[in-house]
């Protein structure tokens, strides 16, 4: 295979697929290149909307988005660690199964080689994706930055500043946040409510926030994206319930 198959698979990528088809079809390329590598089973290009409107988000498009971002999380600290490595590959493991997640993993390496317009993936991925998943998207990149127990401040800022270009709130962006800690102030985090608030407003935040994170939100998505969506809801549950005996509300 040429050495220009890289090239030419990131052209083609950004035909197909913008900004994340390009770095896509690049990393594909880069692997074609390798005749260590089969082609076969290597990530599906999808076309993405030029703009307007959003068009239905597959399983698919959700793994290509998962893969860019994630290593723009992991390359923010300078330093690539196997336990982030380890976390993402037990994701796609037990959404994909081990021969695609090793495909995936591949293109990561691959994708981590490059530098990525991180702004312009994000405003892609925005287009086209329904505000639930780019929440999961979220919640997975915090995932990553806790992988190894300790979460960077420049992991922190990257995420926050790709939660901007993603169209999320900042009180979604703290909700999100909040669930990765176990005191006091972050379960009023969680309900995107402060510590002042009522009785009747707690309750009103909950019956909200239950309703944003329904994991019924994702039910077209795969098991594992599932699993998260519902680890997301037992978290805003079991903060309500924290509130609610800490306050004696019935």
């Amino acid at each position: 295979m040429s050495k220009y198959a890289k090239y030419i698979g990131g052209a083609l990528g950004w035909a197909l697929g913008g900004p994340i088809g390009a770095i896509m079809g690049y990393a594909f390329g880069s692997m074609v290149a390798d005749k260590s590598l089969s082609m076969e089973g290597g990530p599906q290009q999808r076309s993405m909307p030029g703009g307007g409107a959003r068009r239905h988000t597959g399983a698919g498009d959700f793994a290509a988005s998962m893969i860019v971002l994630s290593a723009a999380v992991m390359k923010a600290d300078d330093r690539i660690l196997k336990s982030e490595l380890d976390y993402v590959k037990r994701f796609f493991v037990s959404n994909f199964g081990a021969a695609q997640a090793e495909r995936y993993i591949l293109t990561l390496r691959e994708v981590l080689k490059q530098d990525v317009d991180t702004r312009a993936v994000c405003r892609q991925i925005s287009a086209m994706m329904e505000h639930s998943k780019r929440l999961l998207l979220l919640q997975y990149l915090y995932g990553i930055a806790q992988a190894d127990g300790d979460v960077d401040p420049r992991e922190v800022e990257v995420i926050r500043q790709m939660a901007t270009w993603l169209g999320i709130s900042v009180k979604d962006v703290k909700s999100i946040e909040a669930s990765f800690y176990t005191d006091v102030a972050s379960h009023y985090a969680v309900l995107e409510i402060s510590e002042s608030v009522t009785d009747s407003e707690v309750k009103m935040a909950f019956r909200r926030m239950a309703f944003k994170f329904h994991p019924d939100k994702v039910r077209d998505m795969g098991e594992d994206y599932q699993k998260q969506a519902r680890e997301r809801f037992d978290r805003i549950t079991a903060a309500y319930e924290a509130i609610k005996k800490q306050r004696g509300i019935k």
